[in-house]
């Protein structure tokens, strides 16, 4: 079994009850972060596969006034793979339509879309990670292609980018390919953990 499939039925196998304790301990955990309590424009998404949900998170940030997004798969004309990933604004009570994977978003007629570096802060889904926050997707490579340009950038970063997942989705070493984005912390129900590459000459770096 490949690991990328043996930490989905992982996290598959945890029970509703235990979801809803670890996304509680998560928002509690990074909801009184720095990084969170600064950040006005805020990137979810939608839980699916036994994701932990960060839905308490974005309640909390919708009620503190900050403006939340969650993601809109965009394809390139005449393609069916690929694409990328814009922002659409969303409130709690807003419709929401299943994309091409089933996974609820925004339907984006009604938004203007925003583009990822006009957020502050993005929180992403994950797989599998590790201690020094490298992550395992689900093998779209959405992300990754999203976010990209920050490759190309060394002093000025953004959004910070910030992995959502549970404790037992933790390997002990991801060996990360160059196309790879890797994340600046990782928060799970247990602990934040802060990427030791995270340097940003503009600010002090926080979670």
């Amino acid at each position: 079994m490949s690991l990328r499939r043996e930490l989905r039925n992982a996290r598959r196998g945890i029970d509703t009850a235990r979801q809803r304790r670890h996304a509680a301990a998560a928002a509690r955990r990074y909801g009184r972060e720095l990084a969170f309590l600064r950040a006005r424009r805020i990137a979810f998404y939608w839980p699916a596969d036994g994701e932990l949900d960060p839905r308490p998170l974005l309640r909390k940030a919708y009620k503190d006034g900050k403006a939340c997004f969650l993601p809109v798969i965009r394809t390139l004309t005449g393609t069916r793979r690929g694409g990328r990933l814009w922002f659409a604004h969303f409130r709690p009570l807003d419709p929401l339509h299943p994309n091409r994977f089933g996974i609820p978003e925004p339907t984006a007629r009604r938004y203007r879309l925003t583009a990822p570096w006009k957020l502050d802060l993005l929180l992403i889904p994950l797989v599998g990670f590790d201690a020094e926050c490298h992550r395992i997707g689900m093998g779209g490579g959405f992300y990754d292609r999203t976010l990209g340009y920050l490759r190309h950038r060394r002093h000025w970063r953004r959004p910070r980018l910030v992995g959502i997942g549970h404790e037992c989705q933790r390997v002990d070493r991801i060996e990360p390919r160059p196309w790879d984005i890797a994340l600046d912390a990782v928060v799970t129900e247990c602990r934040i953990y802060a990427s030791p590459r995270r340097t940003v000459a503009t600010h002090k770096p926080l979670l």
